[in-house]
């Protein structure tokens, strides 16, 4: 009878195997209450549906990297500690003050503790961007989202009642209220562009990241979702003042004013992508 001892690496693979499946069953028990309320908020909260698709992003990133990743030699490293701890604290004050950011966001601390402290610095700066892109699925707070959008909403207000002015439109504005002879029209949180701004950022980074492009065209690329999002946003007040000038209310309403919607993100999509054309040719 000939017995065949394990291998070297099928024992690594074994040693670091064990650990990790203890850990992701305590994660997945402490982070119970914590990550299905967020995935609900991303189903309820139209300012973060794009939630779904970020894990999604994410596991291709490893997926892309997996050949360079199981070229790498695991060599866990200290720094990986603080990390963690970090992760905890964040944690624990979250729980203590009910704050689901700070709570949800330590999943993804701990997380990168782990693979730092467990698989060493190499393979957690292969691993750094998937994990680091999954803050994209955090809500923001409240405070911070309202304290971001509010004086979006007034400048995307002012500039789009200018622009409507210098169009012959018999307009008037108070804060974020567009007066118009037919109708009175808000400018709402949707409007504001920070939605639009945070789904594009998170596209933007994915786009910049899967794109042959030195770090500073990739930076270009991103920060340009700022001007895109205001932008295309700016468009859609002044499209919608101009239908309610010319043919009422009715017409600002009801199927357009859905379809702006989405009608504004494409329009998004479409100058990243060109924006993205535009850094691949650029000395070349």
């Amino acid at each position: 009878m000939q017995i065949f001892a394990p291998s070297r690496s099928e024992k690594t693979d074994s040693a670091y195997l064990a650990p990790l499946v203890i850990a992701g069953v305590l994660l997945a028990v402490i982070y119970a209450p914590i990550v299905p309320s967020m995935v609900a908020q991303w189903n309820d909260d139209p300012n973060y549906s794009h939630g779904f698709l970020i894990p999604l992003i994410s596991g291709w990133f490893l997926w892309r990297d997996r050949k360079a990743l199981a070229e790498l030699t695991p060599s866990p490293h200290w720094s990986g500690i603080p990390l963690l701890l970090f992760g905890m604290l964040l944690l624990v004050v979250g729980y203590a003050g009910t704050e689901y950011f700070t709570m949800r966001s330590s999943l993804i601390v701990i997380v990168a503790g782990i693979v730092l402290y467990w698989f060493g610095r190499e393979i957690f700066k292969s691993a750094a961007l998937p994990i680091g892109y999954l803050f994209f699925m955090v809500p923001l707070p409240y405070i911070l989202y309202d304290s971001v959008a509010f004086p979006l909403k007034l400048f995307i207000t002012k500039s789009s009642v200018w622009i409507l002015k210098n169009l012959g439109v018999v307009i008037w504005r108070e804060g974020n209220i567009i007066i118009l002879p037919q109708t009175v029209l808000e400018v709402a949180d949707a409007c504001s562009g920070l939605r639009s701004l945070v789904s594009l950022l998170a596209l933007g980074v994915a786009y910049a990241f899967t794109s042959e492009l030195t770090s500073t065209k990739r930076l270009i690329l991103i920060f340009s979702t700022l001007p895109i999002a205001i932008a295309t946003n700016m468009f859609r007040v002044v499209m919608t003042g101009y239908l309610a000038q010319h043919y009422g209310a009715a017409a600002a309403e009801g199927f357009f004013h859905e379809f702006a919607g989405l009608a504004v993100f494409a329009l998004g999509m479409l100058l990243l992508a060109l924006v993205g054309t535009v850094m691949q040719r650029v000395g070349r």
